[in-house]
């Protein structure tokens, strides 16, 4: 287990941010990582592969790539199936789940792809078991198969992971449809605040809902590992040592940071919602970061700068119907929340926007940081790419990132009190 292809995939834009992050977690050379559309290819040990779940904040998944073969039909993909060594990973007592996703394939049903696919596992162990074969568990399987396919080659790898990895295992709080933590992660990643080693700047989140992108930055703050509240796939493997696994946890564990009594806090949170600001606090306290952030209520068009020190504002703000539980300025079309498939695996996108008629919230949201957020430095993540405009604000970046299908941007806004105005 110490020559793996492993395939870790990620929101679309996060992969310049995830591959040096694979870097710091492995201490691979740069040889040995790939970036890919849509995720980061590495060369590397099954070691490897649990310390990347248990520390990376921008991966979806980790995954085992065991086959690689070109293919016509749906029987080239159950020949590739059963070529593949499942015995070696887990016995027949582990429930499967065989999930296919496609590019340009010519194949008319995936259906029926992945129905093939999971014959051909099932028979291997009838033969290599003595006739016993797993069962097929839709919902919380112990193996997940997962299976890529273009126009001509198929790709069968085993998930690693088991829930996705934005499943950090302290979120049971949360409203509609919330940020997911790995897109936080990537936000925070792309706004370059955790970078360095000089002290870590004042960190607020205006429109904190649930406490995603605080805990997260929190988080990182006392280097808690992300996956060090749950569990993992690969823990009812058959390569799997217990004894190596513990030893990676301790050290991640004796790694954090503890705070000093008495200390401020440098992380800030706050939403109009007092039910949400209670969420974040409960989120907080299971996440271990609850004496590291401040949370409040206030409108964010009438709260003032949570510290004297500038630093930096960081948000996914509502939008359409949310504008409503936002700030004052509200808005009267739909938002639409739902789930989609990535490229391999599951994750959410926080909601539709249309935020035309949010225009009035976001210039009054604009008019107040510069009146009261001189030296503040305002990333904000949004699919509506004339926002600037909309706040009469002039961006001094802008980060392509994908929040599931949506194409996104983050806009940079450096606050001077009475300019950078979009004449």
């Amino acid at each position: 287990m110490n020559q793996l292809q492993l395939f870790l995939p990620c929101a679309a834009g996060v992969e310049d941010y995830l591959a040096p992050e694979v870097l710091r977690i492995t201490g691979l050379p740069p040889g040995c990582v790939t970036k890919q559309r849509g995720g980061v290819a590495v060369r590397t040990s099954l070691a490897h592969a649990m310390l990347l779940n248990l520390y990376s904040r921008l991966a979806q998944r980790v995954l085992v790539l065991l086959s690689f073969t070109e293919y016509r039909s749906e029987q080239d993909l159950y020949r590739a199936a059963s070529e593949v060594a499942w015995e070696r990973w887990f016995t027949p007592r582990e429930s499967i789940k065989v999930e296919v996703t496609a590019q340009h394939s010519p194949l008319t049903s995936l259906n029926f792809a992945a129905l093939k696919i999971k014959d051909a596992v099932c028979d291997r162990f009838r033969v290599t078991a003595g006739g016993v074969r797993p069962d097929v568990n839709t919902q919380w399987p112990d193996a997940r198969i997962y299976t890529h396919l273009t126009t001509d080659h198929c790709s069968l790898y085993l998930d690693t992971s088991g829930e996705p990895l934005f499943k950090r295992g302290w979120r049971e709080d949360k409203g509609d449809a919330p940020l997911k933590e790995t897109l936080a992660a990537a936000m925070i990643a792309a706004s370059g605040w955790a970078d360095g080693d000089e002290d870590l700047l004042p960190l607020y989140d205006p429109c904190c809902g649930s406490g995603t992108i605080a805990i997260e930055a929190a988080q990182m703050a006392c280097n808690i590992a992300a996956g060090s509240r749950r569990r993992f796939a690969f823990e009812k493997y058959l390569p799997f040592r217990r004894a190596e696994w513990d030893a990676m946890k301790k050290e991640a564990a004796d790694a954090e940071v503890v705070r000093e009594p008495g200390q401020k806090p440098i992380i800030f949170g706050s939403d109009v919602a007092h039910r949400m600001v209670d969420f974040a606090q409960r989120n907080a306290q299971r996440a271990g970061v609850a004496d590291v952030i401040e949370f409040r209520g206030g409108d964010a068009l009438q709260r003032m700068p949570p510290c004297e020190t500038p630093g930096v504002m960081l948000l996914n703000p509502p939008y359409g119907e949310r504008i409503e539980v936002a700030g004052v300025a509200k808005g009267a079309h739909n938002a639409a929340d739902f789930e989609v498939d990535a490229q391999e695996g599951r994750f959410g996108a926080r909601e539709l926007a249309h935020t035309e008629d949010g225009g009035e919230f976001f210039s009054q949201l604009a008019t107040h940081w510069k009146k009261n957020y001189p030296g503040w430095t305002a990333w904000v993540l949004t699919p509506d790419l004339k926002l600037p405009s909309k706040m009469r604000l002039k961006e001094s970046r802008r980060v392509p990132m994908w929040n599931g299908p949506i194409e996104c941007r983050m806009f940079r806004f450096d606050m001077v009190k009475g300019s950078a105005r979009v004449k």
